[in-house]
């Protein structure tokens, strides 16, 4: 009985990891429409979640006070999320890509120390301080890199997530004994 449940659970989970596939390679084929349709559902949710607080203030014959205003803020976050989700993502990548940026920053300026004080390590970290530039500057310059990126991540996680399904698919008999 446990046998057939665990099977039938790692089975699930194969095609959970391949959902997940599917959406990493559509993150990175194309980002920027992928991110439209999750900000019009977060928006849907959002607005939804001030409708029902607004539907649950007049249900209870109004003694919840702070309902309406959590509605309004609810209402007015699913608007934004839905019709500004550029704004919102680019401040994102913005921030990111500064933040990357310092940090390779920072790091050339440790390797150039270590260069002083005669550091086998300082020409690695020269280099990886530079691939850090680098990268800060691809994802301030282009609007999908945080998106595809995070969609690499995602195939990775589903191929692993598939890996070791297959490889309890086929041990689960011996796991029983």
């Amino acid at each position: 009985m446990w046998k057939n449940f665990l099977k039938k659970s790692a089975w699930t989970d194969l095609l959970i990891s391949l959902i997940f596939i599917l959406f990493g390679i559509m993150l990175i084929a194309n980002p920027e429409a992928i991110m439209a349709v999750i900000s019009i559902v977060l928006g849907v949710i959002f607005i939804l979640m001030g409708t029902l607080k607004v539907i649950k203030y007049f249900s209870t014959n109004k003694t919840d006070k702070y309902l309406i205003p959590m509605a309004v803020a609810l209402i007015i976050v699913g608007i934004i999320v839905m019709f500004c989700s550029d704004i919102i993502l680019s401040i994102f990548r913005i921030l990111i890509a500064i933040w990357i940026i310092y940090s390779g920053i920072m790091n050339l300026q440790t390797s150039i120390i270590w260069k002083e004080y005669k550091s086998k390590l300082w020409l690695l970290t020269l280099i990886l301080s530079i691939v850090m530039i680098l990268t800060g500057i691809y994802i301030l310059v282009n609007s999908g890199a945080i998106l595809q990126t995070i969609g690499i991540v995602i195939i990775i996680y589903g191929l692993v997530d598939i890996i070791e399904n297959i490889i309890f698919i086929k041990k689960v008999d011996n796991y029983l004994e």
